[in-house]
């Protein structure tokens, strides 16, 4: 196969497997057409104000400061004396889109659905604003329209301050929420004298929502434990009192409005969020007004987090809540009435439940449906008849316990109708993994044994065999109705395993005139280098998975990679050259022991940095570019600490170091990207990691002296497409090099972090280039931190070939373990964490072939400048 054909087929191929992880584990849950369920009782309210304070951990509000004052005075009175509180649980990722609809729209946002946009609607969802009768929202650009857009009429209304009211470098972040109070106070003392906005004002099911985003600002650019982001909680507090007053006096007391204080999400100590540590999903949840039960005092209360004494809120009753099940204990009402909640919460859940079951009944063949045996339609009418009828008999809470335990079955049965495909499709997707890496191997096999390829005719039969059963898939599918990506990932292993099947065809030399013996031989030989060749990259792939959980796996493989020359008996060639490595191997070895990157910026690290880079430069230009950026980081961080802005100087620089990528001197370019991005200890890991590279390029030139090889690469006529099997043959000392080139890919991601530290968003990390929030902007600038030790890596290693294909080897059996470890259930950092491995290692893998195509198209095309041939040598 033509290399370009390879590298693009390969390039589609693994794309497909990227994205079925999220139609295998992770569409989006939500059904239409349900039946609306309703009390048949009136509220107890006829408005709703919702505080959102964005980024806002639970400590922070509720634990007093150190000199034992209350740090919210009028929140924490309404926890003891008027109201009702306790923690919710956010879910990863805790960001802030996906944070509020799971506040507002009562589901968790599904990861493809996040990945699609900040601001508008990548899927079609009801909300309390959509059900309400008039909305008033205040707050984000980022937040507000995603609400507003594909509400059902015009009632949902949005007051937003401009986009670049979002500095991380402003001095004072808290007016983004004082701007919000005071645009609240505006609007109720404009509508006193407005006749029609006063009669809006005067109706049912009406919502006030204030999105306050300054708590969060100013943890990412403080952090939560700073004055900044303790006194904006004290304002968020005070704005809070005056907001209820104002409305409270605009309704004359009426006692029919309740309020809702929360948050999102949390944030670390050192002001990231993202990830599914207990400082971003612990957030804090305050409930009072009509219908909401008053404060219930304890005599003890057990928690496993062990936060209440802290708190000193040990004898008032915590109540944590769950997802889709209303909170009973919250609320102040007779039996009935919640009998008649839970009743109608139950019959909202049973509804969900009948339409995803009738939907997965009319694509699938009648004598291939399983219903879930646990709730049949018999049973459901059952449940419903029953919990009625204790309502009727006065059994209220014989019938909310019914009502329990049908939540509980209806649940289970959507997500048994929601999984009902995935055991099919994750047949099909790793029946394509496992045809694409025997492909793979049978075209290293192919080339290492030296095989020669059969004449015999071709054969017609199995290519009209494959071809039936794709027809048959096909049809299959089209009588199921099934979706379109159905067809991919079910499609995709027909041409895949015909592949292997024509490439498989080629080995066996099965000549009938051929030497018995020798036949024999051949065979045995290939059987066992194939045997050989399996179990080491098994072996190579299962100890990179491991290093995804523990990074101390890394420190242990640095250890032993530390005395490879002596393993080699390269030590005896080049002492130099092998002490230096085992030198650089041990110093590198101590980052993954350290704690993850992100807890607190030093510049004194990162100046150490680009001095270590300035001494190992050998030229003057790339000494005074690191120098420039050294300073820049320097400079950046006192303009930010003394609130004055990023120094336009600065941010110009920064910019056009990153435009520098182009330039041929690619180690050096790397490192001034890099110390303009990074302002931790982990600024001294790239000098590092670029340094243990060079060693290792010289230690393998000396590799191949030693066998008796030397390439020059003056000789090499790239156009040619030349690969080291015309030279000679593959040999495990191969598989070595690529298990390297894989350890140290996997080492640039985790040496300094962890997948909590890469999943958690923290903007400090690219403060040089911008300082107003935008997501996408600042999300490639992360990423491209994490990523871009791969390419200079990639350039050393990928005009080899076989080599790479060893290499795509390995990082597939690596993707096809984390498909098997992807979770939806557990804990929330569990699920997050499982996604993350997998989608690192796909994007690895897409990453490299990437620029495998582009390395091959550069180094295969002839230039001609000025009509001569350009000469790299002379």
């Amino acid at each position: 196969m033509n290399l370009t054909v390879f590298f693009v087929v390969g390039l589609l191929v693994h794309i497909v497997f990227f994205m079925s992880i999220f139609d295998i584990y992770f569409t989006s849950p939500l059904v239409h057409g349900m039946t609306p369920q309703r009390v048949p009782l009136a509220p107890p309210a006829k408005r709703l104000v919702l505080f959102v304070a964005d980024g806002l951990r639970a400590d922070s509000l509720l634990q007093p400061n150190a000199n034992g004052t209350r740090r919210a005075p009028y929140i924490r009175n309404i926890i003891e004396e008027m109201g009702s509180w306790g923690v919710s649980h956010t879910r990863v990722p805790t960001e802030s889109r996906p944070g509020h609809v799971a506040l507002i729209a009562g589901f968790y946002e599904d990861v493809s659905a996040v990945a699609r946009g900040w601001k508008e609607n990548p899927v079609e969802f009801d909300s309390v604003f959509n059900e309400s009768r008039n909305t008033w929202c205040w707050g984000s650009p980022d937040i507000l329209p995603m609400f507003a857009k594909g509400a059902s009429g015009d009632h949902v209304y949005t007051h937003m301050y401009s986009a670049a009211m979002e500095d991380f470098a402003a001095k004072d972040a808290s007016k983004l929420d004082t701007w919000v109070f005071d645009e609240v106070k505006a609007f109720f003392s404009s509508a006193k004298g407005n006749e029609s906005m006063l009669a809006k004002l005067r109706q049912e099911q009406n919502v006030f929502f204030l999105h306050l985003l300054g708590i969060d600002t100013n943890g990412h650019a403080h952090r939560p434990m700073s004055s900044e982001y303790l006194k904006n909680v004290e304002i968020v507090d005070t704005g809070v009192e005056e907001v209820v007053s104002i409305v409270e006096d605009f309704f004359d007391n009426d006692g029919k409005t309740a309020y809702i204080f929360t948050s999102d999400h949390g944030m670390t100590n050192w002001g990231t969020h993202g990830a599914g540590h207990p400082s971003e999903t612990l957030t804090p949840l305050v409930a009072w007004g009509a219908g909401v039960q008053g404060p219930q005092r304890v005599a003890t209360q057990h928690f496993d987090d062990r936060y209440l004494p802290e708190w000193r809120l040990e004898n008032v009753k915590r109540l944590d809540v769950s997802q889709g099940i209303l909170p009973l204990e919250y609320l102040n009402n007779s039996k009935v009435f919640k009998a008649e909640s839970m009743y109608a919460n139950s019959l909202q859940i049973m509804e969900q439940f009948k339409v995803k079951m009738a939907q997965k009944k009319d694509t699938t063949l009648s004598v291939l449906f399983t219903p879930y045996q646990l709730l049949t339609e018999s049973k459901q009418l059952d449940f419903i008849q029953k919990a009625r009828s204790l309502i009727q008999q006065g059994e209220y809470d014989e019938a909310i316990s019914v009502c329990h335990a049908m939540i509980a079955l209806a649940t289970e049965g959507l997500t048994y109708y929601h999984t009902y495909d995935r055991f099919f499709l994750g047949c099909s997707v790793v029946l394509g993994f496992v045809g694409w890496t025997s492909y793979v191997v049978l075209i290293i096999l192919k080339t290492h044994a030296g095989l020669r390829k059969p004449r015999a005719p071709r054969d017609l039969a199995p290519g009209r065999i494959f071809f039936s059963v794709a027809l048959g898939i096909t049809l299959f599918l089209l009588v199921q109705a099934s979706p379109w990506t159905y067809y991919i990932y079910c499609l995709l292993p027909v041409p895949i395993w015909y592949s292997v099947l024509l490439v498989s065809t080629t080995i066996p030399v099965l000549y009938i005139d051929s030497d018995f013996l020798y036949l024999l031989i051949r065979l045995a030989s290939v059987s066992a280098d194939t045997a050989q060749l399996g179990s080491i990259d098994f072996a190579c792939s299962s100890l990179q998975v491991v290093s995804f959980f523990y990074r101390a796996t890394l420190t242990v493989g640095l250890a032993v990679l530390s005395g490879w020359p002596l393993f080699s008996h390269l030590y005896t060639k080049t002492k130099a050259w092998s002490l230096a490595w085992t030198l650089v191997c041990l110093l590198l070895a101590a980052f993954p022991m350290m704690p993850v990157v992100g807890r607190e910026p030093s510049v004194t690290l990162v100046m150490c940095a680009g001095a270590l880079t300035v001494l190992t430069s050998a030229c003057f230009l790339s000494m005074v570019h690191v120098a420039l950026c050294a300073y820049v980081v320097s400079s950046t961080h006192s303009s930010l600490s003394q609130k004055q802005g990023l120094p336009l100087f600065n941010q110009l620089v920064s910019w056009m170091t990153l435009g520098e990528i182009s330039r041929s001197d690619t180690c050096c370019t790397s490192m001034c990207e890099k110390l303009n991005i990074m302002c931790t200890f982990v600024a001294l890991f790239p000098p590092v990691l670029s340094l243990l590279m060079f060693v290792w390029i010289n230690l393998e030139q000396e590799a191949t002296h030693t066998q008796g090889l030397c390439l020059q690469l003056s000789s090499f006529d790239f156009s040619d497409s030349i690969d080291i099997t015309k030279i000679r043959q593959l040999k495990l000392d191969d598989i070595r090099r690529s298990y390297f080139f894989i350890f140290f890919i996997v080492t640039a991601f985790f040496g300094t972090g962890n997948i909590a530290s890469i999943n958690s968003f923290d903007p400090a990390s690219v403060y040089c280039f911008l300082t107003v929030f935008n997501p996408f902007v600042m999300g490639a600038l992360l990423m491209w931190k994490v990523i871009h030790f791969a390419n200079y890596l990639n350039v050393f290693f990928i005009f080899l070939f076989s080599l790479f294909l060893i290499v795509l080897v390995i990082s597939d059996l690596m993707a096809l373990h984390f498909f098997f470890l992807v979770k939806d259930y557990g804990s929330w950092l569990d699920i997050g964490t499982s996604i993350s491995h997998y989608v690192i290692v796909m994007s690895m893998t897409i990453f490299l072939m990437l620029l495998s195509i582009v390395s091959h198209i550069l180094t295969s095309r002839r230039i001609h400048v000025c009509r001569k041939m350009k000469m790299h040598f002379p």
